[in-house]
């Protein structure tokens, strides 16, 4: 029976089986001796020992003289007398394979690598939200631009219509710096003004323009430095001069007003 043992743990078939390198027929043998011989299902132990530490150790090449030194372990004489045990079923003594071992770790990097993926796409599904905004407020900031633009057209094409008359009105000596220059057109009744400069006033006072009519003085609004810009204004269809007031915030009335600049709108 030794013999027997001997002889299968000299023909490497045991390590053959252990690396799952035999056929059929091999691996019921080794099998039917690990099952039935004590001293080969120990060799077979060790086997998956070493195999796992050098696993786990990096995959590590197994030195060649690794198989015969179990050998050699075993023939080795024993003095303490080995009690007989049952042998535990093939199923229970196997061990994690290293192509166990490495199917996991493939498995643990699949589920790293896809998670990353998920990140990013979360990440750029982000970032493109971020984009299409920033494609709306842009089309709304030029929605806004040509809008402007046409506002401007218009006013250019009434500026520049014949029937539109230009009137520079200048300061007096009260106000030596003030340029404005009023555009009436009296085909279409429209009037508008255009602040050029303006000297700076005390908070509680203000520069109005005023249409002087027949009978009467007609306020026609406030004329304020930070809109420099073109500003309609009431058209007055019998007015005969445009004058520019310095008042009081919250008067309407002229009479106490300060006239800084006039021109006439009789026709020559």
């Amino acid at each position: 029976m030794e013999n027997k043992s001997h002889n299968f743990l000299k023909s490497n078939l045991l390590n053959k089986y252990l690396v799952g390198d035999t056929s059929l027929e091999e691996s019921k043998e080794a099998e039917h001796f690990i099952s039935t011989y004590p001293e080969v299902a120990l060799a077979y132990e060790k086997l998956q020992d070493n195999l796992e530490i050098v696993t786990k150790a990096g995959a590590v090449e197994i030195p060649k003289n690794i198989f015969s030194d179990i050998l050699e372990s075993i023939e080795e004489p024993n003095e303490t007398k080995i009690e007989e045990t049952k042998v535990i079923p093939l199923v229970q003594k196997r061990k994690t394979a290293w192509y166990s071992i490495a199917a996991s770790a493939a498995a643990i990097l699949f589920a790293a690598t896809s998670f990353m993926l998920y990140q990013k796409n979360i990440q750029l599904n982000s970032e493109n939200n971020v984009v299409v905004e920033e494609i709306y407020d842009l089309r709304s900031d030029i929605e806004s631009n040509n809008s402007k633009l046409d506002e401007l057209s218009r006013e250019l094409l009434k500026l520049n219509n014949p029937d539109s008359r230009k009137y520079v009105i200048n300061g007096n000596d009260r106000a030596k710096n003030l340029k404005t220059v009023a555009y009436i057109n009296s085909v279409e009744k429209t009037s508008m003004i255009d602040v050029i400069t303006l000297p700076q006033l005390p908070k509680e006072q203000q520069y109005q323009i005023w249409a002087e009519l027949q009978d009467r003085m007609v306020n026609l609004g406030i004329l304020d430095e930070s809109d420099r810009k073109l500003k309609q204004i009431p058209y007055m269809e019998d007015a005969l001069a445009l004058s520019i007031k310095i008042g009081t915030k919250g008067d309407d009335t002229s009479e106490n007003d300060t006239e800084v600049a006039e021109i006439s709108l009789k026709e020559n």
